[in-house]
C-alpha cells in the first residue's frame, strides 16, 4: 500500500500538461492530502490508529511490569523477563525502549526527582535535626520499597543522562541539611554529607539481610546509627523494633545466602527471593 500510494501522489504531480490542464491546483492538492491521510491511516491495509492506541497500552504494560520487577528484584531484571511477566513479546518492549537503561531512565526519573523534591522539602523545618531526620528516614522508606530505585541511588552507570543530572542535583540541598544541623549543635562536626551515601547503604544492606524476617526493621537500626551522630541527647531514642530471635537470625543468614541466586522472576507471585 505504501507504494501505491506514493507513486499515486508521485505521478499526480508529474502529469503531462495536457492531463493538468484538466486538473486545478486546489483539485491536485486536495488529491494528494487525501493520499497522505490513507497512509497515515492505513499501511499494508492495517489500520494505524487503533494499534496507536493498542502500542500505548502495551507501553504502559510495559512500564508496570518494570516498575514491579525492578522494586522486587533490582536492575538485574531482564527486558526478556519484563516481557514476560507484562505478556507481551520481547519485540514489542524494544519497540518501546531501545534498551534496558532508556527503561530505566523512563520509569525512574520520577522517582529520583521525588528525592530532589525531597532534600528540598526536609530544608524548610525549622528544627535542622527534624529536617535532618526525616530526610534520611523517608529516603530509607523509599529505598525499602523499591530495590531497583536502591540500586539506582547507590550507582552512577544506570539510568542514563536525566537520572544523572537529578542525582547531582541532590547534593546541594542534602548538604545544607547537614550544616545546618552541625551548625545548631545537634550532629557531630566530623559528619559530612557524603556520609550520607555509606549510611543509608548500610541500612539498606540490614533492610536486605532481613527481608524474609523483619519487614522495615531496617528503622531500629537507623535509630542507632542517628543516636550516634547526634552530639547530646538526654536519652536514648526509643527503638520500634525488637531485636531479631536467634530463630530469624538463622532464617536471615539462609535468606543472605540465597540473594547471590538468580531468582526466579517467571515463578513471580510464588518466589521467596525478592524484597
Amino acid at each position: 500500500m505504501w507504494s501505491y500510494y506514493l507513486h499515486f501522489v508521485c505521478f499526480s504531480l508529474t502529469l503531462t500538461g495536457e492531463i493538468a490542464s484538466a486538473f486545478t491546483i486546489n483539485a491536485i492538492l486536495t488529491v494528494v492530502s487525501e493520499a497522505v491521510d490513507r497512509i497515515v491511516d492505513e499501511v499494508d491495509g492495517v489500520n494505524l490508529r487503533p494499534l496507536r492506541k493498542d502500542a500505548e497500552v502495551n507501553r504502559m504494560k510495559v512500564l508496570d511490569s518494570a516498575r514491579e520487577l525492578f522494586a522486587r528484584y533490582g536492575l538485574q531484571t531482564t527486558l526478556d523477563e519484563i516481557a514476560i511477566h507484562a505478556g507481551v513479546g520481547v519485540g514489542t518492549v524494544y519497540r518501546r525502549f531501545a534498551n534496558k537503561e532508556a527503561l530505566v531512565e523512563a520509569l525512574f526519573e520520577q522517582r529520583v526527582q521525588a528525592i530532589v523534591d525531597l532534600a528540598n522539602d526536609s530544608l524548610k523545618s525549622e528544627d535542622s535535626w527534624a529536617g535532618f531526620v526525616y530526610f534520611l528516614k523517608r529516603l530509607m522508606s523509599m529505598e525499602a520499597a523499591d530495590k531497583g530505585l536502591r540500586e539506582l541511588v547507590h550507582r552512577n552507570d544506570r539510568g542514563g543522562d536525566r537520572v544523572q543530572r537529578l542525582k547531582q542535583q541532590i547534593e546541594a540541598p542534602v548538604r545544607r541539611l547537614v550544616d545546618r544541623a552541625k551548625r545548631d549543635g545537634y550532629l557531630r562536626a566530623d559528619f559530612s554529607a557524603t556520609d550520607i551515601v555509606i549510611l543509608t547503604a548500610m541500612v539498606g544492606t540490614a533492610d536486605e539481610y532481613c527481608a524474609n524476617v523483619g519487614k522495615g526493621i531496617w528503622e531500629r537500626y537507623l535509630v542507632f546509627l542517628l543516636d550516634g551522630l547526634r552530639v547530646s541527647r538526654d536519652s536514648i531514642t526509643r527503638v520500634p523494633y525488637d531485636a531479631l530471635s536467634d530463630e530469624e537470625i538463622k532464617e536471615a543468614m539462609n535468606n543472605w545466602k540465597r540473594r547471590y541466586q538468580r531468582p526466579n522472576v517467571a515463578n513471580f507471585e510464588n518466589d521467596d527471593l525478592g524484597v
